[in-house]
């Protein structure tokens, strides 16, 4: 009976993930026992089907009756999977701030003091934010009601018909890439936010000789806060992807809107006279990396003078198949 099977799914998508399969169980009994109870010994039909489960009520309501209560930050449909991201991400990020301390000490151990003085600072700022960052991206989808939103309208008069199908595989989003772009995105958080001075060309001549930045350390405080909202606003897709499960048009929307938002801050961002490192050439000649007036010296920076264009590009046309992929898979049935 495929109607019952929808109201079984509707109902316990929105309950905790370790009850479902019980009450799926427990509620399919039920409604197989008020079927017979009905019918006696006649065939069941439809109409019978529909009865039963409008007198059990809509999957809201009787969700929340397992449940117990009604009103949630996080509500318990996606509170195990928040927990869940929320302790892959803190470990992921504190991992990757210990690793950074270690290779910090081995290349300067004279400076190990200063190293665990940034490491503290990392610890105290980088995690609140990525506690933050992922908190948000799961109370938006319960702010914007994805669950309840069909309910709500049914309420007053539902059918049974209203259930919606349970989602195909095409449609579906798997868990695991979602956690993947959750955590990648609270990586590049850590490492641009608080690692910033390692990201360019390490340079060894008889041991590791310093680093030549791709970025300007002088004015790259003015940009963190477009990085953080750059890389949270990847966290929210994800996180959003990830509670609704399975791509619809209304997820693909909202992905698109956060990548145009982040394209624009993007192009603002790296088309700014400051952003990146304006002496670059000039440093990686004097580190010994590349000769001044040699063949290799003319295509580092030709390189470099297009680099600003190219990650534009490759970001712009991941960003757009992205939100491209999310309406064609929105349309499979």
């Amino acid at each position: 009976m495929e109607m019952v099977d929808r109201y079984i799914y509707a109902v316990t998508q929105k309950l905790r993930q370790d009850q479902r399969e019980d009450i799926a169980k427990e509620l399919r009994s039920l409604i197989e026992d008020m079927l017979e109870e009905r019918v006696g010994s006649r065939d069941i039909s439809d109409k019978d089907v529909e009865e039963v489960l409008l007198e059990l009520g809509t999957p809201r309501k009787l969700a929340e009756k397992y449940r117990g209560t009604k009103k949630y930050l996080i509500g318990p449909e996606i509170f195990d999977s928040y927990l869940m991201v929320l302790k892959i991400v803190l470990v992921t990020i504190a991992s990757i701030m210990g690793a950074v301390f270690a290779v910090q000490t081995i290349l300067d151990p004279v400076l190990i003091l200063d190293h665990f003085i940034d490491l503290i600072v990392s610890i105290v700022t980088g995690i609140p934010i990525a506690f933050a960052w992922t908190t948000f991206g799961f109370a938006l989808p319960e702010y914007l009601g994805a669950y309840q939103a069909k309910d709500i309208q049914i309420d007053m008069e539902w059918k049974p018909s209203d259930l919606p199908p349970i989602p195909d595989e095409k449609r579906q989003i798997k868990r695991g890439e979602s956690i993947a772009g959750i955590i990648f995105y609270a990586i590049f958080i850590v490492i641009l936010a608080f690692s910033s001075e390692y990201f360019g060309i390490w340079v060894f001549h008889d041991g590791f000789s310093g680093v030549v930045p791709f970025l300007n350390e002088i004015t790259y405080g003015t940009y963190l806060l477009f990085i953080l909202l750059i890389f949270g606003f990847g966290i929210i897709k994800e996180c959003l992807k990830l509670v609704s499960g399975k791509w619809t048009y209304k997820l693909a929307g909202y992905t698109l809107i956060l990548n145009v938002i982040s394209m624009v801050v993007i192009l603002l961002m790296v088309n700014g006279p400051a952003f990146w490192n304006p002496d670059f050439m000039n440093e990686l000649a004097q580190a010994g990396v590349v000769t001044v007036g040699s063949e290799g010296y003319d295509v580092v920076q030709k390189v470099w003078e297009q680099s600003t264009f190219w990650i534009f590009v490759l970001l712009a046309i991941g960003l757009i198949w992205d939100a491209i992929d999310g309406f064609i898979r929105a349309r499979k049935k």
